[in-house]
């Protein structure tokens, strides 16, 4: 680290990681993200739907979805080496434009083969056009990494739990926009003309982004060679910090967990409700993301961030155990709302501890191995689950035997066997989350956090942004 590095939060409010006019920045670079990760998830929503409603295979569902969390796992640590190595508008540009491109190839491929050909599961160019489309969303996920370290690089740091609840906010106006399109679109205009939408709308994004600009410099070059995947680097920074690893690995078992309702919760859905409605619903309960990114945004996190992120996944497990244990609409959408009303405390709350108890350099790398590992958790579990539910479960609670077994538990209807499922998940989240409160590894971080000075970071590394000075606030 270099000499003149200086605490952050070091002279008041304000920050050398805090130019004046950075918060300002920061709500552009946030808004422009938003749009992007907008339109790669309505494509990715929408060929969700359009895959099961052609194939009504739970299994094509659960595939596509751990192909994604697989391919953003593979990739996570090159990209949040990258994310280091390179000024955060030239990530961002960079990732976005490959992303339309994925999204041009994907839609000339679509124009190629008819939409039969297409949907066939039988034959490659399902799966091929899937990779593309899934592909191009898994590039624009680069530009979460880059989000995560802008905060650091333009917010202060007692407002870093605060921007971390605006992230959450727009994202959960992003996933409500998402969910209604989506459906509205496959349902109403097919999938070409989604393909087509998603190509406009990432051009422009595209284009807004090219003129925006990011108060930093160049990043110091590194000595030697370079490797591209420094995952050596990344261990390094996450062991210098007690109790960040268990936290990581925490948060992977969650996400392991997570990729049950990833697997079966559309397909749960769309047993409910039409695909238009389906999406309407989605996107109406997500209104709860909006809601908890709120809250976040003006009361912060607490004191100890990793408390609240524990206190969250408990709440997630009882909600996700309870939500279908009767097949009732209402409850669903309900569950739906209070699961996303949480999201935001659970992921804002391991971003904050990573941004204060890491330097701003390995940030990015950090980031991506976290993300790595979070996100390859999922895939096992959808793979898994979607062929033992189809498989096994599902026909299981559908015979007369299963149905009157689980019925005092789960009532009756057609998804009774997600149902179980569902249940099931929901209960070890709890007990995880439990035991996690009880671990040596909670009580150091806890105590690090509260400790520990913010991250530091030269303090040449960021010029002054060109907007005018901002007036201190308080956290």
């Amino acid at each position: 680290m270099a000499e003149n590095a200086v605490p952050a939060g070091a002279a008041g409010n304000a920050s050398p990681l805090a130019p004046p006019g950075g918060m300002r920045v920061f709500v552009q670079v946030l808004v422009n993200t938003a749009v992007a990760n907008i339109t790669t998830s309505f494509l990715w929503f929408a060929l969700v739907f359009w895959a099961y409603l052609e194939t009504r295979s739970v299994l094509a569902t659960g595939l596509i979805g751990g192909a994604y969390m697989l391919f953003v796992a593979a990739l996570s640590i090159p990209f949040g080496t990258l994310v280091d190595r390179h000024r955060k508008h030239r990530v961002m540009v960079g990732s976005s434009l490959v992303t339309l491109t994925a999204f041009i190839v994907a839609g000339i491929l679509y124009l190629l083969f008819p939409e039969s050909t297409l949907i066939d599961l039988g034959r490659p160019w399902f799966w091929v056009f899937s990779a593309i489309v899934l592909f191009g969303g898994v590039i624009e996920n680069m530009r979460n990494i880059a989000l995560s370290t802008t905060v650091t690089l333009l917010v202060p740091t007692e407002r870093h739990a605060n921007a971390n609840g605006m992230v959450g906010t727009v994202q959960g106006i992003a996933f409500i926009v998402t969910s209604v399109f989506s459906g509205l679109s496959i349902g109403l205009l097919g999938m070409g003309w989604t393909i087509l939408l998603a190509i406009a709308v990432t051009a422009a994004a595209l284009v807004h982004l090219v003129f925006l600009r990011i108060p930093e410099n160049e990043p110091a070059p590194v000595d030697g060679h370079a490797p591209k995947v420094d995952l050596r680097g990344s261990i390094a920074a996450i062991a210098g910090v007690p109790g960040l690893f268990a936290l990581i690995l925490f948060s992977t078992f969650n996400n392991l967990i997570g990729g049950v309702y990833m697997a079966l919760m559309d397909p749960y859905g769309l047993t409910l409700f039409p695909v238009e409605v389906w999406g309407v619903v989605l996107g109406v309960s997500s209104v709860g993301f909006i809601l908890g990114g709120i809250v976040i945004a003006a009361r912060g996190l607490g004191r100890n961030p990793v408390r609240t992120l524990l206190l969250a996944v408990i709440a997630m497990g009882v909600l996700g155990a309870l939500f279908t244990i009767r097949e009732w609409w209402w409850l669903y959408a309900a569950g739906i709302l209070l699961y996303m009303a949480l999201i935001p405390a659970a992921e804002a709350a391991e971003q904050t501890v990573i941004q204060k108890v890491v330097p701003f350099e390995r940030q990015g790398r950090v980031f991506g191995f976290a993300q790595a590992l979070e996100s390859a958790s999922a895939p096992v579990t959808a793979f898994l689950i979607a062929p033992i539910a189809e498989f096994w479960i599902i026909p299981h609670l559908a015979t007369d035997a299963g149905a009157q077994a689980w019925r005092p538990v789960l009532g009756d209807g057609e998804a009774r066997g997600i149902a179980l499922v569902f249940l099931v998940a929901g209960v070890i989240m709890v007990i995880a989350g439990v035991l996690a409160f009880a671990s040596r590894s909670y009580r150091r971080l806890s105590a690090f956090y509260a400790g520990e000075p913010a991250a530091t970071v030269p303090a040449a590394a960021v010029p002054a942004a060109p907007q005018p000075a901002e007036k201190p606030q308080s956290g």
